[in-house]
């Protein structure tokens, strides 16, 4: 074992937490203006578009306990994702006692998320001229869903942000209920077209149109809404609340016009991908087929289209033309399990349509960025460093009114690079991107460390509260042989966790754990015997275990992992107070927990290895955790960036 590296020095500094906040019922962030048209006409024009309106509210039960009054579903009757934990909680008992103390350490470090208050979906994220912009969906007045609108931040290198004044705000009746999820097109004369959706006074979703009021200034302030909004209404036969979350516009060369997707379903509960073409993204005209369809599905938010290169390791302009060495993820946000599934194929430009390589892994019914909490995600090519980079939103498991507490709900995921896997074929690799290295400091290297069956072994480092994990691991070859017996059961989340025992797992690491484990995270591995004699990988999350707490959600989440002959198991972990990001095997399979320990906080934070399994040896090869420094948000300041 080597001693910790301490030429970089770490520096822990969460912000403070916000005074407790008063839930508010309605309010506004600004004056309404005079409405362009009266909702009377709206209603009449929709109505003769759309003969079915699925308008039906989707309000989960009823809640008892001591945060019923804040868990009161709000986002399905405004025609989004459920927005709280409230339905899932139910009547599980009163709250927990929650310190300042702890309240205060769930604040992360270095993960982005707003000064105080809600947020939620990634909005129009850009790379333009030397700044990085994230737009997200955000509630200025209070700590949960509502009043939605775009706040803003900006970066030189994705990792340390600087907040900027409110982007775009509901100030018009086709807004007036919410700026919500939008789009960012840069056009070859430079030209940056926002679409985004709009609920209108009637709670009616339409697409509308923004740009820069001045695109000399690059940190792109002020936005000028369309005169022409809104520039799509929801087309016959979709729901008035059906018809949202606009996507990154490509060109098609063929027709010299630009594509825009945009989600919904049918009657059928069918989800789909329709698609629009525009010259001059005020006019549209509606392709006559989806480009995709998957049946029982429901309805998808957050519609992702984008291609990525079989053959190297750079991302592609959305734009790409379909051809060798080309393919096209299509991604959809389930409403109805609120999860982000993508899969990889074939698009034909000349129908706009889009097939599956794997109809067996469709969207919606195989591969997902994110088997943890992780929904809403949103890319954009990166021009300068030539990547795609995925963003994803991580909202909190804990109760409403514990949100309202400590002021703040909600934080983004580290900034991932998205490639296509060209060793399995068959998936894409997430990683963190580059830049989040940087924030690396004091180091501890372990080696050669072996971990018999039942065994749980500390790992000393100085402060595990902010920390970048990468470990590799290997079974004992001969566990491997003598283990015959077929384990086909196996699946993460029903598997009791990381307490179940197999033969050939779970063995991996406890991070956020106290000294007497009575608090733990398991990131873990778990290998089962197939009936034809081959091995299956499973990586799992276990929060069953990690806190002491009754008002959370805490679920074991994961999936099988791709293996390929001869690769040793490999895991990087991101740890930031309340939340812990995995990726297995170079980013095959990713998973993303919020966490609330009452006891595992501050410097009684632990990380430890452990091996459950019945039958195994493990041997972790080689380990470097590296303490990681504060990214230092904090509000835009001309002085520092003069």
């Amino acid at each position: 074992m080597d001693g910790p590296d301490d030429l970089v020095r770490c520096t822990y500094a969460p912000l403070p937490l916000p005074p407790p906040q008063r839930r508010r019922s309605s309010a506004r962030p600004l004056t309404l203006l005079p409405l362009a048209i009266s909702s009377a006409a709206l209603l009449l024009l929709l109505a003769a578009l759309s003969p079915w309106t699925g308008t039906t509210a989707h309000v989960g039960p009823p809640v008892r306990g001591s945060w019923a009054a804040a868990a009161v579903s709000r986002g399905p009757a405004q025609g989004v994702s459920e927005k709280s934990t409230g339905p899932i909680l139910g009547s599980s008992g009163t709250q927990f006692p929650w310190t300042n103390r702890m309240l205060l350490w769930q604040r992360t470090a270095y993960h982005f998320q707003p000064q105080k208050n809600w947020m939620n979906d990634p909005d129009g994220p850009l790379h333009y001229k030397g700044w990085y912009h994230l737009f997200y969906q955000y509630n200025p007045d209070s700590a949960v869903w509502g009043n939605i609108t775009w706040g803003h931040a900006v970066s030189r290198d994705l990792i340390r942000w600087e907040y900027l004044d409110l982007a775009m705000v509901p100030d018009h009746w086709y807004d007036i209920n919410g700026v919500w999820t939008g789009s960012a097109t840069i056009l070859p004369d430079g030209r940056i077209i926002m679409l985004y959706t709009g609920s209108t006074n009637d709670t009616v979703q339409v697409q509308n149109l923004a740009e820069p009021a001045d695109p000399d200034d690059a940190l792109l302030r002020n936005w000028v809404k369309s005169d022409s909004n809104p520039v799509l209404l929801p087309p016959p036969g979709v729901g008035l609340k059906d018809f949202r979350d606009p996507s990154t516009a490509w060109f098609v060369e063929s027709d010299s016009a630009w594509r825009v997707t945009i989600g919904s379903k049918n009657r059928e509960h069918d989800g789909f991908a329709m698609v629009y073409k525009t010259r001059d993204f005020v006019n549209y005209e509606l392709s006559p087929r989806p480009l995709h369809v998957v049946n029982r599905t429901g309805m998808w938010e957050c519609v992702d289209f984008y291609p990525v290169s079989t053959g190297s390791g750079e991302g592609l302009d959305t734009s790409t033309e379909p051809g060798p060495g080309v393919k096209h993820v299509l991604k959809a946000s389930l409403d109805d399990d609120k999860h982000d599934y993508y899969a990889i194929g074939t698009y034909e430009s000349e129908g706009d349509t889009w097939t599956p390589d794997d109809e067996g892994s469709d969207v919606g019914i195989g591969l997902r960025y994110d088997y943890g909490k992780y929904y809403a995600s949103k890319t954009f090519y990166d021009p300068v460093k030539k990547r795609r980079v995925l963003w994803g939103w991580s909202g909190e498991t804990d109760s409403e009114e514990t949100d309202l507490l400590k002021g703040w709900a909600s934080v983004q995921t580290i900034p991932r690079t998205v490639l296509y896997d060209a060793k399995t074929g068959m998936n894409l690799l997430q990683w963190p991107v580059d830049e989040v290295n940087s924030l690396r400091c004091g180091s501890t290297n372990f080696s050669s460390i072996s971990i018999s069956p039942g065994s749980v072994i500390p790992l000393h480092v100085n402060k595990a509260s902010q920390l970048d994990i990468l470990v590799e691991f290997e079974i004992d070859p001969s566990a491997l042989t003598s283990t015959v017996e077929a384990d086909v059961e196996y699946n993460c989340s029903t598997s009791g966790g990381a307490a179940g025992q197999g033969a050939l797992g779970p063995f991996g690491l406890l991070v956020l754990a106290d000294k007497n484990l009575t608090e733990q995270t398991a990131v873990y591995f778990y290998v089962a015997r197939k009936v034809d004699g081959g091995l299956r990988t499973f990586f799992c999350q276990d929060e069953l275990r990690s806190s002491l707490a009754n008002d959370i959600v805490k679920r074991v989440y994961g999936s099988s992992v791709p293996m390929l002959d001869g690769e040793s198991l490999s895991v990087r972990i991101l740890v930031d107070h309340s939340i812990v990001e995995s990726f297995a095997q170079e980013g095959r399979t990713c998973i993303t927990s919020r966490l609330y320990p009452t006891k595992a906080i501050w410097d009684a934070a632990k990380v430890f290895l452990f091996n459950n399994a019945t039958n195994a040896r493990v041997t972790a090869k080689s380990i470097t955790i590296w303490e990681m420094n504060s990214a230092f948000i904090h509000p835009y300041s001309n002085q520092t960036n003069s």
